[in-house]
């Protein structure tokens, strides 16, 4: 069975949004790229740091999910990686109300031992030394490293995110991420650039209005399913690339063809996330509603025609 190595934050979210607010529930990039990723037949591990203030529910639900947690640090007397934030009416857009790193902030991750050969990479938004440090540990050369980035280390931490997309095969970034790293407004010229810097897939993630993959001169479009009900949009972009990188790992097939699939399977999943407040969505989804959704996307996109 192939083996999918994801790395990222297991954090608490506090999160408002027009429909509600939470007060600290269970967040973090691994942590949707691991509930997604569990959707299909794999072997997959998380490695990130948490306190020890972080409930051992949490981790028993990741386990369950068949999600090996042994790369999961638990830092005793440690507190857990902490964000909050409000989002506008429109959803598309937030303010970041606090962020506190705590245990974060010293991580040094350590793959384990048997997976320091896995077939897929999952890097999630993270320091870009930490995504670098973790490509180091590997003892086999990844058949993909996929990265997930952000504006944030853009404007930090820029040297170091241009090194370690170097070294990657895949980058999934959003539009306004896209035309910053590139300093082109046209997202096909950004995804160019972009591809120029090291990629050969670049994933560009626009929210309710779909994905778009590009690879060399080929483009791919997919839509967002519309939903009747969205009530939070954390982690529906960790979800996708939960999604994207779990189908690639299951499937062993690694072309732009398969890709298109990928994508499809990743928005499949991110359409679920966003309907519950937090991880609540995707904690109790079954596979065949998963099933059934999946072919609502593939009949909002197949149509006739005469050419």
């Amino acid at each position: 069975m192939n083996k999918l190595l994801i790395v990222g934050t297991v954090a608490f979210d506090a999160i408002e949004t027009p429909f509600g607010k939470t007060d600290k529930i269970l967040g973090g990039a691994a942590t949707y790229i691991g509930l997604s990723a569990s959707f299909f037949n794999l072997q997959s591990a998380i490695v990130s740091v948490v306190g020890d203030d972080f409930p051992q529910e949490h981790l028993d639900l990741l386990t369950s999910k068949n999600i090996d947690i042994s790369g999961i640090e638990i830092v005793k007397g440690g507190k857990t990686f902490f964000w909050s934030g409000l989002y506008h009416n429109d959803l598309n857009s937030r303010d970041t109300l606090v962020t506190e790193l705590n245990v974060l902030a010293d991580f040094q991750p350590k793959v384990p031992q048997n997976y320091k050969d896995a077939d897929v990479v999952m890097l999630g938004n993270l320091h870009p030394l930490v995504q670098s440090s973790v490509l180091d540990q590997m003892e086999k050369k990844p058949k993909l490293v996929v990265l997930d980035t952000m504006n944030f280390w853009m404007d930090c931490a820029l040297p170091e995110l241009l090194e370690v997309i170097k070294r990657v095969d895949v980058i999934t970034i959003n539009d306004e991420e896209a035309r910053q790293l590139s300093g082109e407004y046209s997202l096909v010229k950004a995804a160019n650039k972009i591809q120029e810097l090291g990629p050969k897939y670049v994933v560009i993630k626009k929210g309710e209005h779909g994905a778009l993959l590009f690879h060399n001169r080929e483009v791919f479009f997919a839509p967002a399913l519309p939903l009747e009900d969205v009530f939070d949009p954390t982690g529906a972009g960790d979800t996708f690339a939960g999604g994207f990188s779990g189908f690639i790992a299951q499937s062993e097939n690694i072309s732009f063809g398969n890709m298109k699939n990928a994508i499809i399977y990743g928005s499949n999943l991110a359409s679920f996330c966003v309907e519950k407040f937090g991880t609540e969505r995707m904690e109790t989804l079954s596979k065949a509603e998963v099933a059934i959704r999946l072919q609502q996307f593939k009949s909002l996109t197949q149509f006739d025609i005469e050419i």
